[in-house]
């Protein structure tokens, strides 16, 4: 008994030395697949852009329901210069700035007009674009020669854009002759069937609305001297200055070496 104890007893520690071996030995190819992994590629940032796509020529939908337009243009490219990459997403004008002090938006791109106020609650990008504010009147209007010869018109504007401001400073913040809409086609909309005597827009929408509607007769009249001009900025959210960098650095290099010409002349013609 004792001798088959013995045996037992040295068997069972063979037993601890091999299982104590094998452990040991499948801790090995761990430690070497670590030491050989690859390093982590950097990923590039992609941002979600915020544009309400009933713009154009400067952020629409075509025909396959995607977002295209001279501002969708103008900030891929300046993405692509500056190192990131964008997405953009259809979003309502009215609104639209509450989605990036939430941070559901991390850029705006509408045609946005840089002012002071709407510096106090963002931050712009260097601007892009200069506009000025335009007039549309029905077929056979003679009448309207200025911004003053809309005194004692109804005039269509797009709620919250300059516009709106302009034409409150003329008829007043509370005058039931200022009809509003969500978007510039429908206060252009208006116009085509009567409901209102002119619409005031910014000139890039106007023209393009005009010109592709000429069966309605509409013109537009020009005030360079009412009208100052305005500058289309990129926004990003109060003190996102990394991002703010990014884009502003995009679209010096942009202008520098021609691509932002090229854009330009797609869509608006030479300078």
């Amino acid at each position: 008994m004792k001798n088959t104890r013995r045996t037992l007893l040295a068997g069972m520690l063979l037993s601890v030395f091999a299982v104590a071996g094998c452990g040991k030995k499948a801790e090995e190819p761990a430690a070497s697949a670590a030491s050989d992994a690859a390093p982590a590629v950097a990923q590039v940032a992609e941002y979600v852009v915020g544009t309400d796509a009933s713009y154009a020529p400067f952020e629409f939908q075509n025909d396959q329901s995607q977002i295209v337009g001279f501002d969708i243009e103008v900030l891929s490219a300046v993405a692509d210069k500056g190192g990131f990459k964008v997405k953009f997403v259809n979003t309502p004008w009215e609104g639209m700035f509450a989605t990036l002090g939430q941070g559901d938006r991390d850029i705006l791109s509408s045609a946005i007009t840089i002012t002071d106020e709407r510096k106090q609650s963002m931050d712009f990008s260097e601007p892009y674009f200069e506009a000025r504010q335009l007039i549309a009147v029905g077929k056979g209007v003679t009448d309207v020669k200025t911004f003053q010869d809309l005194k004692n018109k109804k005039v269509a504007v797009q709620t919250g854009t300059t516009g709106d401001e302009v034409v409150q400073k003329l008829l007043g913040k509370t005058s039931s002759s200022i009809k509003r809409f969500e978007s510039m086609p429908l206060a252009l909309k208006e116009l085509e069937t009567g409901g209102v005597d002119a619409a005031v827009g910014d000139n890039g929408v106007v023209i393009n609305y005009v010109k592709n509607n000429p069966q309605h007769g509409m013109t537009t009249v020009e005030d360079l001297q009412s009208f100052a001009p305005e500058y289309y900025g990129f926004a990003v959210k109060k003190g996102n200055q990394e991002l703010l960098d990014k884009v502003n650095a995009g679209i010096k290099a942009i202008k520098a070496d021609g691509t932002y010409d090229q854009i330009f002349n797609e869509y608006f013609g030479t300078k």
